[in-house]
């Protein structure tokens, strides 16, 4: 029988139809990956095998039935930020402990009436503050890639698989599920997509209900998809996206049926190219498949300009203001007294204290200490109100744009992925890892990465384009004409198979 892992999820979906195989033959087939790979690359931080297993077989009965759901019988992970019933969730951090919440996250529950099969929670960034998947309480996600040696060989240097969703992204790119659940509050969709050679589409702030799924900085998260296709992310948003009266930032909207928008070409598209993204230091493979992506679209139809974008050499500043504020904030609910972590002091404050410094890592305590400061007497006017006004002023750079183009094409990372330990001896140059994305989430607009090429050392470099808002139609069907130009990536060997 084909290794059923290697699917598609439009292709699993279609072999359910034909009754090719079930949908626990599938699901089996997936934990049974999970199972040999994770000790390795450590993408689950809690494989759910009964509950997976349970939901499998009530697929079947819908499928023999022939009353199936949208996405029924296809197994997914999902990032250990968003709420699972009865289901240990902690995003990935010790403050929450073995937290088992007594709800579902909206996304979550959307995905599960639509049939889809929960395989996991998937490891992250602790708290989703990260991007390389280095500050996990569960330790480090590890890559399914590998460089490649001088005489074509791979090294067995590990890499990251980006951040916060890098358990998301290393999952998708070693089959151990068919696509997963994320979130993006600065790039952490799109930058670990781009790392494993997966797509990854971070929605229009609002597109997609943020409920039951762990806050980080409230104005700027945002859940959406990692999968292997254009299309598999396609069907993914279609069914994450709805309005949630329980969120008040949700959108009251309908949600389009983006797979039906696939293959329709984007002749007379107007096309952004921002110079502003042409950095110093910049690579020269990164310059070149910037280039091969517009030399893309344009064959395509597209038409290509030159647009300026400003205020985007203050995004980052300004976005390290705005995300440590709120995720100060956010993560003053975390102290010991109602659920999760508790360490007894001798009073009350020294309880907080002892617990807040048992229960948080370094990364996320620098993040809260950096927003308190920035919120503190004396310096809000200074700090957090003048990177509030800065992203105002982004916004309104794209909202001008949009009277030029439709999409902006730019790279989603300034480099393919990196090794373990790198960049976290050095913040800045770790925070710099999301100075292409993270304009979308401070102006609050949908970008989606698309794999695009290899590194001279076979590793993989992704194309972002950005959309206007609630225009994800656009960007899907711009992303299937660089997938078709470009082709997929896949993992060229299971290393971790061996031996």
């Amino acid at each position: 029988m084909t290794d059923l892992t290697k699917l598609t999820m439009a292709e699993a979906r279609d072999g359910l139809k034909k009754k090719s195989f079930s949908a626990l033959e599938l699901t089996d087939a997936f934990l049974a990956a999970i199972e040999v790979a994770n000790p390795a690359l450590n993408a689950y931080v809690l494989p759910t095998p009964d509950h997976a297993r349970a939901q499998a077989k009530e697929s079947d009965k819908r499928l023999a039935a022939g009353n199936a759901r949208p996405l029924e019988g296809l197994p997914i992970g999902n990032k250990d930020l968003f709420c699972t019933k009865d289901i240990r969730t902690t995003a990935c951090s010790n403050i929450l402990g073995h937290f088992k919440p007594p709800y579902e996250s909206t996304v979550g529950q959307n995905l599960w009436d639509a049939g889809a099969i929960m395989l996991g929670k998937l490891n992250n960034d602790e708290f989703a503050m990260g991007s390389s998947n280095e500050t996990s309480a569960f330790g480090n996600v590890v890559s399914p890639w590998r460089r490649k040696a001088g005489d074509g060989k791979y090294t067995s240097v590990k890499l990251v698989p980006g951040g916060s969703s890098g358990g998301s992204s290393a999952a998708v790119a070693a089959d151990l599920c068919l696509a997963a659940t994320a979130t993006d509050t600065g790039g952490s969709i799109r930058q670990p997509a781009a790392l494993t050679g997966t797509v990854g589409m971070k929605p229009t702030y609002g597109r997609c209900s943020r409920w039951g799924i762990v806050a980080f900085a409230s104005s700027l998260d945002q859940a959406g998809p990692i999968a292997k296709t254009v299309r598999d992310a396609a069907m993914m948003l279609k069914t994450m996206a709805s309005h949630d009266p329980k969120d008040t930032t949700s959108v009251d909207a309908p949600v389009p049926d983006y797979e039906a928008v696939l293959g329709k070409g984007i002749k007379g598209l107007r096309v952004g190219v921002p110079k502003e993204y042409r950095v110093d230091g910049m690579s020269k493979e990164i310059q070149k498949l910037w280039d091969e992506g517009i030399a893309w679209l344009k064959a395509a139809g597209a038409t290509i300009h030159d647009i300026s974008l400003p205020h985007t050499k203050y995004a980052l500043p300004a976005y390290y203001i705005v995300a440590p504020a709120e995720c100060s904030s956010n993560l003053a609910r975390y102290d010991g007294m109602r659920y999760g972590l508790r360490v007894n002091g001798n009073n009350l404050i020294d309880t907080y204290e002892k617990t807040r410094a048992a229960g948080f890592g370094k990364e996320v305590r620098r993040r809260i200490l950096i927003g308190t400061y920035v919120l503190s007497a004396g310096y809000y006017d200074a700090y957090y109100l003048k990177a509030q006004k800065v992203r105002t002023l982004i916004k309104n750079d794209f909202d001008e744009a949009w009277n030029k183009v439709d999409v902006v094409l730019t790279p989603t990372t300034p480099s393919p992925a990196f090794a373990f330990g790198e960049k976290t001896g050095d913040p800045l140059a770790m925070y710099l890892e999301d100075i292409f994305t993270v304009t979308v989430n401070m102006a609050g607009l949908p970008g989606v990465s698309v794999p695009a090429g290899l590194s001279p050392e076979g590793t993989p470099l992704g194309l972002q384009l950005i959309g206007k808002p609630f225009d994800e139609e656009t960007l899907f069907r711009t992303a299937q004409v660089i997938e078709d130009a470009a082709g997929r990536f896949a993992v060229p060997a299971k290393w971790w198979t061996k031996g």
